[in-house]
Parts: C-alpha cells; sequence; structure tokens
C-alpha cells in the first residue's frame, strides 16, 4: 500500500538511498555462522542526537554483524514519518514514540507492530527557560510552544493537558525546524518548546540559562517512550529475524547506558559533528528512563496490561482514537524481549 509523505519524510527516503552503504564498518561480508548478512534499513527516531547512539554502538561494535545483518542506519524524522515509511518498506525497523505511536495507530491503519521498547518512561515535555512565563503546567494556557509539525509532544499535548487539568487548546503551538528550536526559545520568540528530556543539555547551551522542563511522564507515569517498530509483515513471517534484530539493538543499548561517554565517542565516529559532551550528558539522562529505579524486567520489555493503560488514557484524551484499539493492534507481545 502507498502512502502519501510528507516532504519531510521524502527527504529521508531520499537519505535512505543516499547513506546506503555508508555504514561500512559492518557493510557486506559473512555473519558468525559463514551465511552471507541480510541488508536492514533502520531509521533513528529522529536525527542523529546523542540519545540514538546506541544504533551505532551496536553497529560499530559488530552486534549487528554477529547476529546476521548488514545494517544501513538512517536519521528518522519523527515518529509518523518513521512508522510510514517502516509501513511503505522504505525500512525494516525504527524508533518512534509509543504514544504517538498508539495515537497514530488509532487513527488510520499502518501495518507496522511494536516489538519492545527503549524507554520505560516517557522522554516527552514541554521546556521553558528560567525567568520566562512558564514555570508549571498551570502558565501553559496562552503561551506560544515551538514545536516540530506534527511531534511526539504536540500529538502528546492533549493527553498531557488532560492529566495536568488545563484545556488543551488554549496552548498555540508554533510549527518551526528542530534545529530552530533553541535558539527560537532563547531569543524569547516562544514560551517553550516541545522537547524530550534528554534534549535539555542542547538547550542550556543554547540558552545559556538554567531550563525548566515539564516532563509529561510526571502526571502519566504509565507512558513508555521510544519504542522498536518494524512491519506486520515481517513480525508474522521472519520472527527469528525480528528477535536477531532487536536483541543485537538492545546490547547496544545496555552498553551505551553503562557507558555514556564511550557511546558519544562512537557516535561521533559515524557522525563529525556531535558534540561529544553534550552528547554525553543526554545519555546519562536516558539510562533512569531505559532502566527505572523501580523496574527489574529485562530491557526491552513490554507490559500488555500497562499498554491498555496507555490506550485507554489516549482514548479518553482524543475521540478520534478507535475505540475498538487493542493491545495487539499497536504491540507484538511474542516478540518483545522476555526475562
Amino acid at each position: 500500500m502507498k502512502f502519501r509523505r510528507t516532504a519531510v519524510a521524502g527527504v529521508a527516503v531520499l537519505a535512505l538511498a543516499l547513506l546506503s552503504g555508508c555504514n561500512d564498518g559492518q557493510a557486506g561480508g559473512q555473519g558468525g555462522d559463514g551465511a552471507a548478512l541480510e541488508k536492514v534499513n533502520y531509521l533513528t527516531s529522529f536525527n542523529t542526537f546523542g540519545r540514538e547512539a546506541y544504533a551505532y554502538v551496536a553497529l560499530e561494535k559488530g552486534y549487528f554483524k554477529d547476529a546476521g545483518f548488514d545494517v544501513t542506519i538512517t536519521p528518522g524524522s519523527g515518529t509518523v514519518d518513521v512508522l510510514k515509511l517502516v509501513a511503505g518498506g522504505q525500512a525494516d525497523y525504527g524508533i518512534g514514540d509509543f504514544t504517538a505511536t498508539v495515537i497514530t495507530l488509532g487513527k488510520q491503519k499502518l501495518p507496522v507492530t511494536t516489538v519492545g521498547m527503549i524507554h520505560q518512561r516517557s522522554l516527552a515535555a514541554i521546556v521553558a527557560l528560567e525567568g520566562g512565563k512558564i514555570s508549571k503546567p498551570e502558565d501553559l494556557p496562552g503561551k506560544k510552544i515551538g514545536d516540530q509539525p506534527g511531534s511526539t509532544n504536540t500529538l502528546m499535548f492533549p493527553l498531557y493537558a488532560k492529566a495536568a487539568g488545563i484545556p488543551s487548546d488554549q496552548t498555540k503551538f508554533v510549527p518551526n525546524p528542530p534545529p530552530a528550536l533553541p535558539q527560537l526559545l532563547a531569543a524569547g520568540t516562544v514560551d517553550g518548546i516541545g522537547q524530550f528530556v534528554v534534549g535539555v543539555p542542547l538547550v542550556e547551551k543554547a540558552a545559556k540559562k538554567k531550563a525548566i522542563v515539564l516532563p509529561y511522564g510526571k502526571l502519566l507515569p504509565d507512558l513508555y517512550g521510544n519504542a522498536i517498530i518494524t512491519r506486520a509483515d515481517l513480525a508474522k513471517d521472519h520472527p527469528d529475524q525480528v528477535k536477531r534484530f532487536t536483541g543485537a539493538l538492545l546490547k547496544g543499548l545496555q552498553d551505551t547506558i553503562d557507558d555514556p561517554e564511550a557511546a558519544a565517542q562512537t557516535l561521533k565516529k559515524y557522525v563529525p559533528n556531535t558534540d561529544v559532551a553534550v552528547a554525553t550528558e543526554e545519555l546519562k539522562l536516558m539510562k533512569p528512563y531505559v532502566k527505572p529505579d523501580d523496574f527489574s524486567g529485562p530491557l526491552g520489555d513490554v507490559d500488555t496490561a500497562r499498554v491498555q493503560k496507555v490506550i485507554d488514557a489516549v482514548k479518553g484524551a482524543d475521540k478520534e482514537v478507535n475505540p475498538a484499539l487493542t493491545p495487539a493492534d499497536v504491540v507484538d507481545g511474542a516478540l518483545a524481549p522476555k526475562g
């Protein structure tokens, strides 16, 4: 099935073509058992910020190759675009925010499913600056928030607003490209920006001020963060491949949270404009979202009962979401990591 893609998604498609073979550290050759490597295209959730380093760690350390894959990593352009590109076959695996995935799949049928979680807690947040107009959720009505059109933070805002007891339609989201957001906030052009919690070091570096962070997860603790997404046909017809790929990616994630600075250095090898100090701080902030203090499951764990809670919350905040949506429509529980 063909999908009409946004201009941003079109750029991602072009990038897939241009970058194919660029990750030559593991390109071609054979796996550990001598078999030919399977070519796989992977999309990050968004760009190549420090939070995406784990895929490059898996590539650099040979985890993908050991699992039988020749992986090309391409910068993603947000959850909705990642979903559509994976659904349309332009990528085999991708990363997207789970709640945004539930919202999207609750409004349109796409042949994709979730097979594991990167973050056990949501990273979504509204970020402002000390001394500005926003210091608490009750300050948000009447304010301007800069964000990428269709971003995770924008999609999820009605859910957050309901939890905060504020009207969602009185906060104006101003469309802006993500690279410009920290500068717009620093200049006072907007009152806040949609941002992941781990993006705070980059914001503070640009603004030269301390950030005020309103994390969605504080009011909505059941929300997951980013999830591993693949096509429904791959999950159904090639479950072993999915498990091998997910396992290799999660090995990279474990190494990344164990040694954030080394992971940031690895990211810089593949993405030369990486600011290692900022990327390292991002990854340090990310660790408790990957493995919260009260979490005892395996890395990547998916709790079906919790997925149902997320679905129920989304339905309660967005009446356009299909009321018949179930966990099986968004997650393949049989392929998620098990303890």
